[in-house]
């Protein structure tokens, strides 16, 4: 939770993405004055559960369920805004009063159909398929990066940006042919799009780093959220499957517009275990009916997209590259009841290249593929620890395994999640 010393806190998965980090942001926005988002678009998905209710959320930070926080998106954020109207009214229709706490960062960049039509085509045209959500992310950070993007000021003043959409367009046209598609953008819908949506995104604009400066200055809490997780940070991940942002620590300072100097503690979620959506390397995958076990009793398919997680096992080289990259402070391990089953639990400490000692993880996507993991055998607990509320509660043998999982990351543990709830949380 928040302390005096740390006001300004980073959220960010230590895995591949999908660790249950809707959950720990839950959990600590409760006493949060702002949770912001700093990257990632409607690609990621947050399931958070209320009692009987389950939200997910894509856009809108999790923060969103407590009606006295502040949720923005920063201009790290690349924000489809159809998506988020529909995420609003979502909200809205379950008596989640969203619309007036909700700040977006007038320079966020904007989602816009022709991403969308041109991730599809990429994916499908005999190139590298790097399994993405096909949401538009990737070609709305291109455009970024090549200073062709389209931002929330822009809608400032439609008539100028009528000639960029139409460039844009006939550019997306394009490269749309080139890759054998037969979709094609049209720029005077697109226009007509944007003026419908343009007032409810200009009321929300603001400067997000201002207000968290502002609120800090006041004493306030602010939790920086982020999406996906380290090893798809576009830098530090498995490239080139990873995502098109940085998801790691270091990317929260540039997508809200703070220092970093501004941030007290980085949080790292974690599973028991490790999963990861898409394709690329993934050095302790199960396979076959041991995977199908795993992905049953954690309920592994994507809130985005439905598509079934890859599981393996806890992989204690890839929490110490996040814990480097991340510069962690602490850990929450999520899903640890999924494993109260198992008569036994492996846990990979090391990777092996050739014989010898792989001394970390590798840059190479092609050398990671090839690493053979080196695992320890734990025994499992064999009972249920869904009620469990404090350490001591847990089985002896739950506790050693997060002794080892403590140990081998490098990392002390501060939350163990042990259930979907709110309340199926203990704080060490």
């Amino acid at each position: 939770m928040f302390s005096e010393s740390a006001r300004c806190i980073v959220l960010v998965g230590a895995q591949w993405g999908d660790e249950g980090k809707g959950k720990i942001t839950d959990v600590i926005a409760e006493q949060a004055t702002i949770v912001a988002r700093y990257q990632g678009g409607a690609n990621a998905g947050h399931t958070v559960e209320v009692g009987e209710e389950q939200f997910i959320l894509h856009l809108i930070p999790s923060g969103a369920l407590y009606p006295s926080v502040r949720c923005l998106l920063g201009n790290g954020v690349v924000v489809d805004p159809w998506t988020l109207a529909e995420e609003v009214d979502m909200l809205e229709g379950r008596g989640i009063d969203i619309s007036r706490r909700l700040g977006i960062s007038w320079r966020a960049h904007l989602v816009l159909p022709y991403h969308k039509l041109l991730d599809g085509a990429s994916e499908t045209s005999g190139g590298v398929q790097i399994g993405t959500t096909r949401r538009g992310i990737g070609p709305a950070y291109r455009d970024k990066v090549a200073r062709a993007g389209i931002r929330v000021c822009d809608l400032v003043d439609l008539s100028a940006l009528r000639p960029m959409v139409v460039e844009r367009c006939s550019w997306a046209n394009s490269r749309l042919g080139a890759f054998g598609s037969d979709d094609r953008a049209n720029a005077t819908e697109i226009m007509d799009h944007l003026e419908s949506v343009a007032p409810s995104l200009l009321t929300r604009a603001v400067d997000v780093g201002d207000e968290i400066r502002t609120a800090l200055n006041a004493r306030g809490r602010v939790l920086l959220e982020g999406a996906q997780g380290s090893l798809l940070d576009v830098d530090h991940g498995t490239y080139p499957f990873v995502t098109s942002s940085n998801t790691t620590a270091g990317g929260a300072a540039v997508g809200v517009g703070i220092g970093p100097t501004v941030i007290d503690e980085v949080l790292g979620v974690v599973k028991a275990y490790t999963t990861r959506v898409g394709n690329g390397p993934l050095p302790t995958e199960l396979k076959g009916e041991e995977a199908e076990n795993l992905r049953t009793l954690g309920g592994e398919y994507g809130a985005t997209t439905g598509r079934p997680r890859r599981p393996g096992w806890f992989d204690g080289v890839v929490v110490r590259h996040a814990a480097a990259v991340n510069g962690l402070t602490a850990l929450a391990v999520t899903k640890l009841d999924v494993l109260d089953s198992f008569d036994e639990l492996k846990l990979g400490v090391a990777y092996e290249f050739d014989g010898a000692d792989q001394g970390g993880f590798p840059a190479r996507t092609t050398r990671l593929d090839r690493v053979v993991p080196v695992y320890e055998t734990l025994p499992g607990w064999k009972r249920s620890t869904t009620d469990c509320r404090t350490m001591e509660t847990l089985p002896e043998k739950a506790r050693a395994y997060l002794r080892r999982v403590e140990s081998v990351s490098g990392v002390p543990i501060r939350y163990v999640s042990v259930g979907s709830g709110r309340s199926q949380i203990i704080t060490v």
